[in-house]
């Protein structure tokens, strides 16, 4: 990867901050995991840097951030206001009206703006983008100053039809201005100028809601940063894998909201790419949450639309991630009912695990592991902590699940990491089978600090060809914020029939929109070999409610685009009969809105310095035994350090191999080989 000095990607994670620092000139890297710090995360981030030599030594920084989502799930956000069209002030608390409980009327729902703080005005535009009452600046000013006096900190302005003209929008957001404290107001048509008016509204509420914590953490961090004389600059990782300015995320918080898991499922794609791999499922397994992502044909899959919590829904492109609370710091527990549950509640970094003796009482996942001998004790990661306390791990599981099952130590030990591995093996099935991918013809690419202890299960419940461990899954994550390409995504409704299409104004919208896009590209600042310019349009049959992408030509520069009816028609075909089977004739067919991503492609990555040293070999990385439970009983296993396996290396199950990042369980039953990039290919032994 060329470039310009030293880049660092950082994630940070509910457990540990991981980083992965690349010198482009000397062609080396490093990496670092330290210890996160909840509630005040740009501190882990900062002692992050402190382990890679400081911030002044760094020439770019790349952050993949939770602090979005957590704000969602916490519900720690600010009070906000809404300023919305008379007769509207209820679409963010009514919804689809969906419910938190499919069966049965019962279940609740709180929106993030309180039901006194979303205020009416009088306004309408009408679908067909004319105005037909215009806003009014006094009225904007008189609901300004209530939701001031109510606390609101931010505001969000969500007209009705914004999207088909947003001039009453930018007549109140300037209205708006003129009155309001600090630059937390937000307009639906600058977030999302899509038709659908909740998801335009919930959208615009959430960017609301995250502004000032996303502009607190990131301001925190910028001085931060600038005290310790860092002289480049921070670039934020998007929803959608790729990366903006921090001048666009303080704008657009909405687009965080999955941050730090998008930029593992980028570091995956490469990864599977370099290592031979098109068809994988990354499993992204911390000290909090397990996320799974599936890349089918070396393609990201990525939606328009995902809800965070229940009722929290956010219409912005983003990779598609299942997420379950079932990480390494999930606590495990015998319900009323006698069953085994473990997650979603977690222990984080702190307490953590009653293994890390801060007090904690309660049992694991983790403190499973270590019971079962599958993590060393001696050796922790992070390097904070000197070694792992199984007497309390061991204690914590006796007193919360042996007990009540009845079961001795071990046992219980290895229920609760059946347990979780079944609740991972249910999220794999989410994005795998009920979308129609055949597990066999598929690897799971499982990282983060506890996914490659669970390689063997994934491949047994699922039925997975093989599982790929990445050189240092503890902080892929962190490599995929290196890796991460610009991006920018603009989304229009245009409602327009397709027989008799005017293309020249189709073309004219692309273009303009295409341009738009890329100009925030130039202006992030980064450099880029080349931007591309992807075009989709959302498009469907007349009278039906949803719609299929339908992707079109990449952008030539300064070329014709050379849209034409027939060309628009065959590609909703292709793209109707790839999803459908079948299409149906003699309907029209409707063009709903268009789509555009503007991606500034970075360097490519060379894989080749993860490479094995010429001087590694297998004794030099056999590191002894240790008694290990594996199904049946406790079995006298080898303990290797992965990093000192040469390429070629040939390990087989059951063994354990160690490694500063993370640890690497091979199953009875399984072989372990190193590929020529320093992988780890976990597959069935012949």
């Amino acid at each position: 990867m060329s470039g310009r000095g030293v880049i660092v990607g950082v994630d940070v994670g509910g457990t540990f901050t991981d980083l992965f620092a690349f010198d482009s000139e000397k062609r080396q890297f490093r990496t670092a995991k330290v210890p996160s710090r909840r509630g005040d995360e740009a501190q882990g981030f900062l002692n992050g840097l402190s382990a890679l030599g400081g911030a002044a030594t760094i020439d770019s920084i790349v952050h993949g951030t939770t602090v979005g989502t957590n704000t969602l799930l916490e519900r720690r956000g600010p009070k906000i206001g809404v300023i919305t069209t008379r007769g509207f002030r209820d679409t963010l608390e009514m919804r689809r009206r969906d419910r938190r409980h499919t069966w049965g009327l019962w279940g609740d729902f709180t929106p993030i703006a309180d039901r006194d703080l979303r205020l009416e005005v009088n306004e309408r535009t009408l679908a067909d983008g004319s105005i037909r009452i215009a806003v009014d600046a006094a009225e904007i000013h008189v609901a300004a100053r209530s939701l001031l006096a109510k606390g609101a900190q931010s505001v969000a302005i969500t007209f009705i039809n914004a999207y088909a003209n947003p001039e009453n929008e930018r007549r109140a957001l300037a209205a708006l201005r003129a009155v309001w404290p600090n630059e937390f107001v937000t307009a639906s048509h600058e977030v999302l100028s899509e038709i659908r008016e909740f998801e335009r509204s919930s959208t615009a509420a959430i960017n609301a809601y995250l502004q000032p914590v996303v502009a607190s953490y990131l301001g925190k961090l910028d001085a931060a940063l600038k005290m310790q004389s860092f002289p480049g600059q921070l670039h934020i990782v998007q929803s959608n894998g790729g990366i903006m300015s921090t001048a666009t995320a303080r704008r657009l918080p909405v687009r965080t909201a999955l941050s730090g898991p998008a930029a593992g499922v980028v570091a995956g794609a490469a990864l599977g790419k370099a290592a031979g791999f098109d068809n994988l499922i990354t499993c992204d397994l911390g000290g909090t949450s397990f996320d799974v992502s599936v890349i089918a044909g070396g393609k990201i899959a990525v939606a328009t639309q995902t809800t965070v919590d229940f009722g929290l829904v956010i219409r912005t492109p983003m990779i598609e991630i299942i997420t379950i609370g079932a990480g390494g710091g999930s606590i495990a527990s015998v319900d009323r009912g006698g069953l085994l549950q473990v997650g979603p509640e977690s222990a984080g970094s702190v307490p953590g695990p009653a293994c890390y003796g801060a007090g904690n009482t309660r049992p694991t996942l983790t403190d499973a592991q270590v019971v079962l001998g599958r993590i060393n004790a001696a050796r922790p990661l992070g390097g904070e902590l000197k070694s792992l306390d199984v007497e309390a791990a061991k204690s914590a599981i006796a007193t919360h699940v042996g007990k009540p099952l009845g079961l001795d130590t071990d046992a219980a030990a290895a229920a609760i990491v059946r347990v979780a591995e079944a609740r991972m093996a249910g999220a794999i099935r989410l994005v795998s089978v009920e979308r129609g991918h055949d597990p066999a013809r598929f690897v799971a690419m499982p990282f983060g600090g506890g996914g490659a202890l669970h390689a063997g299960a994934l491949i047994r419940e699922i039925g997975l060809k093989c599982a790929v461990v990445p050189r240092f899954p503890g902080i892929t994550s962190a490599l995929g914020c290196v890796l991460a390409d610009l991006r920018h995504d603009i989304v229009q409704t245009l409602n327009l029939m397709l027989d008799g299409l005017d293309a020249p104004i189709l073309e004219r919208r692309m273009r303009e929109t295409g341009e738009a896009a890329s100009a925030v590209i130039s202006a992030a600042e980064i450099p880029v070999e080349r931007t591309d310019v992807l075009f989709e349009l959302d498009m469907h049959y007349l009278g039906q409610t949803h719609t299929v992408a339908v992707p079109l030509p990449v952008m030539p520069q300064g070329q014709s685009l050379g849209v034409t009816e027939a060309m628009v028609r065959g590609a909703f075909e292709a793209a109707y009969l790839a999803s459908f089977s079948r299409l149906l004739l003699g309907l029209p067919v409707r063009i709903v809105s268009l789509r555009v991503a503007a991606i500034g492609r970075r360097p490519a990555f060379d894989f080749s310095g993860f490479a094995p040293n010429a001087a590694a070999s297998l004794d030099k990385a056999r590191l002894g035994t240790r008694p290990v439970w594996f199904e049946g009983g406790r079995r006298d296993t080898g303990i290797w350090a992965r990093l000192e396996l040469p390429a070629g290396a040939r390990i087989e199950g059951p063994a354990i191999l160690e490694q500063p990042d993370a640890t690497t369980v091979i199953e009875p039953g399984l072989l372990g080989r190193v590929d020529a990039l320093g992988n780890l290919i976990v597959e069935p032994a012949r």
